[in-house]
């Protein structure tokens, strides 16, 4: 549940600060409303499981080995170095977060065979491929959907994700 509670918040963020022009402001305050709520519902099940997973004592799978660190460590230098170089180019600001969608994609897919995990993969296919609509779309005159597409559609997935693999955990434990 704490990786779903990491996604949840992820993409509440990535929606509120992406939901922007050229969306209406009533869908941009829709949009970062139901991203907060749906945040807020994985916290309260990640509340919900922690005390039921304390309870049991059993032993816990460590999410945070040796591989995740690379990954990591190597997602860091990715999304900072990525950043620095599409600056250094010129890239329109909006490039960012199609950056940013696609190197947390590509790390959603280096996890899953570490963790043992391939349901991480389909939402790291799916922003990958968000990321890489933002970089192509950050070349045209379309470059003003790149936060939405990039990054509201990307915060969408993970949220949509989070959510349900959330929902699920609670409803196997309780059956």
């Amino acid at each position: 549940m704490t990786g779903l509670l990491v996604g949840a918040v992820f993409g509440a963020v990535f929606v509120v600060v992406n939901a922007q022009s050229p969306l209406n402001t009533v869908t941009v305050n829709l949009l970062r409303v139901a991203a907060c709520l749906a945040a807020a519902s994985v916290m309260a099940l990640w509340f919900v499981t922690a005390r039921k997973e304390r309870s049991a004592a059993g032993p816990q799978r460590n999410m945070f080995s040796r591989g995740y660190l690379i990954i990591v460590a190597a997602e860091a230098i990715l999304l900072f170095g990525g950043l620095r170089v599409l600056a250094a180019w010129e890239r329109p600001v909006e490039t960012n977060v199609a950056w940013v969608a696609f190197v947390v994609g590509v790390h959603f897919i280096a996890l899953a065979p570490i963790w043992k995990d391939w349901s991480i993969a389909v939402p790291g296919v799916v922003l990958t491929l968000l990321g890489v609509a933002g970089l192509v779309l950050a070349s045209t005159a379309a470059v003003t959907w790149v936060p939405l597409i990039s990054g509201v559609l990307s915060g969408l997935v993970l949220l949509a994700g989070s959510v349900t693999f959330g929902w699920r955990t609670v409803a196997a434990r309780t059956a």
